[in-house]
């Protein structure tokens, strides 16, 4: 069995104007994410940690913020193409730990049901999906709620014999 394992981080900026979405979930807010696509910094920390651990470089070199056709998209779409990739070389997820630091909104009420949408985005469980949620103590940008930030660590395996392991 071959294993791999990778990180990923984002940030965003917290900006009026913009829709919430963490995880591909909608999280009723004043502010939202800013970004090129919908700033969903959870499911760019998640694809990047993907790409680590696929051996390629981060979400930008896949999906540019130069390129018109990625202004506004969702980040699910670009997530459900990640795991197309990691799946047609063979590889499975076997769990997705992360953590999501914001000092608002309290997220803890929406933890199931982004566990709930990243798993059906990735055709795994949601008890294979962990996330923690974590204030920066008011420090720095997160602290004084400008931004959020998140973390997230990836394993992935394959059976079979690539490289020749077993």
């Amino acid at each position: 069995m071959k294993i791999k394992v990778g990180l990923g981080y984002d940030i965003h900026r917290l900006v009026e104007g913009r829709p919430l979405f963490l995880g591909g979930v909608h999280i009723p807010h004043n502010r939202g994410l800013l970004g090129h696509s919908d700033g969903d910094c959870l499911i760019h920390a998640v694809i990047d940690a993907l790409l680590g651990a696929m051996g390629e470089r981060d979400i930008g070199q896949h999906f540019s913020d130069s390129d018109p056709l990625n202004e506004g998209r969702r980040s699910t779409e670009f997530l459900e193409a990640a795991a197309g990739w990691l799946y047609d070389r063979g590889f499975q997820i076997a769990n997705i730990d992360t953590v999501i630091i914001a000092e608002e909104p309290k997220l803890n009420p929406y933890v199931k049901g982004i566990k709930e949408s990243l798993s059906v985005q990735l055709k795994i469980s949601a008890e294979d999906i962990g996330m923690k949620i974590k204030t920066n103590e008011g420090i720095g940008p997160i602290g004084r709620r400008e931004a959020i930030a998140v973390w997230a660590a990836v394993i992935l395996y394959s059976k079979g014999t690539q490289d020749n392991d077993e």
